[in-house]
């Protein structure tokens, strides 16, 4: 049976962690920032959770459409209950990002079917994981903004990691998982799921070559 009182009292303490931080950063910090911190928190929580239920490390996938695991089921409930909080907080915070809600239902979709069937916690979990990968450098690369470190070589190391990491990660393993949903007793919502997960993540990259691109044109026109 689905741990409705642990989702909700997880959802009401990532937003309470939003609210003490506010508390402490609200009044030289913008929203944003005080969000990201928190989403900074989640990505370290969740990649923990997510390794600690691999129970094989040579055959990550290996029951792929099945039963959940107890340690599967603790990582999409603690994660689903951040995402519940973040979705509601980002459109305070991010009101016209569409592609940041997009992005928030579909894993909320995904996890939200996974913790009340209790199934398909290896894929679930899996691309968890993918996603968290790459996130603790975008939070950063926003974090360094107010911290007046934009244009430092610590924040070009930054973006340099996040666009390797995000470009492996998203475009390199994430369509083999994706592969391996689609091919699996997987249900049809979570193959949804994997999909639209992997459609905004093409999206996000496009996004992201763009961006390398305009840097790196302005610094040939720099040197020019």
């Amino acid at each position: 049976m689905a741990d409705w009182q642990g989702l909700a009292v997880g959802t009401v303490a990532w937003g309470a962690g939003f609210g003490i931080v506010t508390a402490l950063l609200g009044k030289k910090k913008s929203g944003e920032f005080c969000n990201r911190c928190v989403s900074m928190v989640h990505v370290f929580v969740a990649a923990y959770l997510c390794m600690a239920s691999v129970s094989d490390w040579s055959r990550p996938l290996d029951g792929i459409g099945g039963p959940s695991s107890a340690l599967q089921m603790r990582a999409i409930k603690t994660s689903l209950a951040y995402f519940v909080y973040d979705f509601f907080c980002c459109l305070v915070v991010f009101p016209r990002d569409i592609g940041n809600a997009v992005h928030h239902i579909i894993t909320i979709m995904g996890l939200g079917y996974g913790f009340m069937t209790q199934t398909c916690g290896t894929e679930l979990v899996a691309c968890l994981w993918l996603m968290e990968l790459s996130n603790p450098f975008m939070h950063a690369r926003e974090l360094f903004k107010e911290f007046g470190i934009k244009d430092t070589p610590l924040n070009m190391a930054n973006d340099l990691s996040f666009v390797v990491i995000f470009t492996l990660a998203r475009m390199g393993v994430g369509p083999y998982v994706v592969y391996h949903t689609l091919n699996s007793q997987s249900t049809p919502v979570v193959k949804f799921g994997a999909v639209g997960i992997q459609v905004v993540s093409v999206f996000w990259f496009y996004k992201i070559a763009r961006m390398v691109m305009y840097k790196l044109t302005k610094k040939k026109k720099k040197a020019v």
